[in-house]
């Protein structure tokens, strides 16, 4: 009789249905673990928006609050940070150019209802890229620089919506 080496079939199939009931267990925690670190991350945008905003604000007072993300940036061209040119108003050069761009982890940023002269209100707005994906919230901040989220769509960011803690 001879001695076979190896995996029978049963064997085998028996490895495959571990490793799948492990898989099936496992990527429904780790979706839900990169949704709340996009949540995070859209969170922690927003603090450094707030930040440039009152950085702009004080730097350039006769202009007030930046009215687009470029202001905040480089201007459209990673050139304009650095070396030996000097940021201005429009290019000041406060946040990176992933975040200028108005894109960063899964949302998209917006900044609106800016006015005055100079400018002294401003909001910006976090939209998930793909709600339920990317995030399940929906985040805003205004010039009192307290993020604030809602479960549903934010057009207006205002003091009824809910503080984030």
């Amino acid at each position: 009789m001879q001695k076979n080496k190896g995996f029978s079939l049963i064997e085998l199939l028996i490895v495959v249905a571990i490793i799948l009931i492990i898989a099936a267990i496992a990527i429904p925690n780790y979706l839900n673990a990169r949704l709340r670190a996009d949540e995070s991350a859209a969170v922690g945008a927003l603090r450094t928006l707030n930040t440039a905003q009152i950085t702009y604000n004080s730097t350039y007072p006769t202009v007030g609050y930046s009215s687009t993300l470029t202001n905040l940036g480089d201007g459209g061209t990673s050139t304009n940070c650095g070396g030996s040119t000097l940021p201005t108003s429009a290019n000041a050069c406060l946040i990176d150019s992933a975040l200028e761009l108005g894109f960063r982890s899964g949302y998209n940023f917006s900044v609106s209802n800016v006015t005055g002269t100079p400018a002294s209100t401003y909001q910006f707005i976090a939209v998930p890229a793909q709600p339920g994906y990317s995030g399940n919230r929906y985040f805003c901040s205004f010039a009192d620089a307290v993020v604030r989220f809602s479960m549903s769509t934010i057009t207006t960011c205002n003091g009824t919506i809910t503080p984030q803690q």
